[in-house]
């Protein structure tokens, strides 16, 4: 793309009157090229000596041309990277409404224990004798997390969510198939809001999915459950609690049914910062339920990891838990690698390792620093939070469900009805306003829904400017005469909103000094 094609289209607002730049900065908003279109060839930020030379040994397979990296001066990679930085909305910026992904505050004091010596520095193939801190460290994370579930098991090596569903399931499976009814019971229920992966993982295990409705209030329609059990149902994936945001307050009689008929009860664990100190999984009657680190314990999320999903056993599961597991032998840590004999019949080996060792550090860190009142506390406020946002925007948004709500608070597109704005357009104004936009359109049982999930470390007075900005948007929209800046949001990005078709039809995965195309870019 033409460098300066891309810059004064880029960042233009859709008006002929808008002042430009010679530089195409708006102020301290600087525009970025690529880095591949700042490199300069021969350019390097180092001084390397001239290598030795030495006899051939690629037979003739030495690279003739350039690898294609850029070529560049240190100070403009810091710029470079600096500049890039600024263009992100994170935590550390302001208020992040993004429901169901729980981007929290990261305590500092996690990054620097999980960056000690001794555990920043571990490698997972070091002998055994020389990791006993990081196994105990590991064996006391355990042990906390099945204090805080009120289950008698944990298997640690689980990657993330979905990994751990895989996991759980596994579990389940094998407790079925040493009952003998692994082949008879092949249906799974899934409740309509479950989160994808839930009817992912039981597929990709062999059962059958079978979707459970929701009631008017926004739970599993209890009745619509019982119908469903039978001998041929192997177990239930719930969430709680659940994808709208709400608990699911009959969920002991529906664990009671799903046992009654001779199922096991998954617990889909996404939402348990919700819950933390409030409530025992375990007490619940659930058998098994994963537990996303890297989100109920602050730990960063997003970015493509790395994550980890340790998952809590029943007592009529543990025996099942994966390899490998962590044993005390006295004075000493060992691990129980696979085929090693242990008192349970382990599923098999899920990872190559045992686990994340950076979210377990940070997890822990997280655990011991708030105790046991501080954490039910950081749940007590993530639900006080998106409360009174469901309060606040009540009376000009509209919930998607009457009543209180837990972590999140729920709204559909109704408010929007005959304004010729959507839930899309609001979302994209919300830029403008200085806020990452929430979860969109998703859970799919609500139209155009906006899942709102404020989290428990954002300050009164932050939620009190953030509820005045959607108050705003949604009066603006409701009076009619602002569509069209709706439709042009956001106008005060770097970049204008994208022509989403052609950039999804026609994508550009890679840069190349060739490349000549039309701008998706209004």
């Amino acid at each position: 793309m033409d460098r300066s094609q891309g810059r004064t289209g880029g960042i233009a607002s859709g008006t002929s009157t808008e002042p430009t730049t010679f530089t195409g900065n708006r102020a301290l908003q600087i525009e970025e090229p690529l880095i591949f279109e700042m490199g300069q060839p021969g350019r390097c930020a180092v001084d390397l000596p001239e290598p030795p030379k030495v006899k051939e040994r690629l037979n003739g397979l030495r690279r003739a041309g350039e690898i294609g990296l850029p070529g560049l001066a240190e100070p403009q990679v810091v710029q470079h990277y600096t500049r890039l930085s600024q263009k992100n909305y994170a935590i550390d910026m302001g208020v992040y409404p993004l429901g169901s992904c729980t981007m929290k505050h990261n305590p500092r004091i996690n990054e620097k224990v999980a960056r000690l010596p001794g555990i920043g520095d571990l490698h997972p193939l070091q002998p055994v004798s020389t990791v006993q801190g990081a196994l105990e460290l590991i064996d006391r994370l355990a042990h906390w997390l099945k204090t805080l579930t009120g289950m008698p098991a944990v298997a640690m090596s689980p990657a993330a969510g979905a990994h751990g569903e895989m996991c759980g399931m596994m579990a389940i499976a094998a407790a079925l198939d040493a009952r003998g009814e692994r082949v008879r019971r092949k249906i799974v229920l899934a409740p309509e809001s479950a989160h994808g992966t839930n009817p992912a993982t039981a597929a990709a295990l062999g059962f059958t999915v079978k979707p459970i409705p929701a009631n008017e209030r926004g739970r599993v329609d209890l009745a619509a459950l019982k119908a469903a059990l039978g001998p041929d149902v192997a177990a239930i994936m719930l969430t709680n609690p659940n994808t709208c945001g709400l608990f699911e307050s009959e969920i002991v009689e529906i664990s009671k049914a799903v046992h009654d008929a001779g199922a096991y009860f998954y617990c889909d664990g996404a939402n348990f910062n919700a819950i933390v100190g409030r409530v025992r999984p375990g007490d619940l009657g659930v058998d098994c339920m994963h537990i996303n680190l890297h989100k109920t314990f602050s730990t960063p999320h997003g970015g493509g990891g790395p994550g980890a999903g340790p998952v809590v056993l029943s007592a009529a599961l543990a025996p099942y838990a994966p390899y490998p597991w962590i044993v005390k032998q006295g004075d000493a840590w060992t691990v129980a690698e696979d085929g090693a004999a242990v008192d349970g019949k382990p599923l098999g080996r899920l990872k190559a390792f045992h686990g994340q060792m950076g979210m377990f550090t940070r997890a822990l860190a997280y655990i011991m620093s708030h105790g046991a009142d501080g954490l039910k506390q950081a749940a007590e406020d993530a639900v006080l939070s998106a409360n009174y946002v469901m309060a606040a925007l009540g009376d000009i948004m509209t919930p998607a469900f009457d009543g209180p709500c837990m972590h999140e608070a729920l709204f559909d597109d109704s408010f929007l009805k005959d304004t010729g704005v959507s839930t899309l357009d609001f979302a994209k104004a919300m830029i403008d306003e200085g806020y990452h936009p929430m979860t969109m359109y998703f859970p799919l049982v609500v139209h155009g829904a906006m899942l709102i999930e404020p989290t428990e470390s954002v300050a009164k007075e932050d939620l009190d400017q953030f509820i005045g900005a959607l108050r705003s948007l949604a009066e603006r929209a409701k009076s009619g005469t602002a569509v069209e800046d709706f439709k042009a949001a956001p106008r005060f990005a770097p970049r204008r909103r994208l022509d989403e078709t052609l950039a999804a039809r026609k994508p550009i995965l890679r840069w190349r000094p060739t490349n000549s195309f039309k701008q998706a870019a209004e």
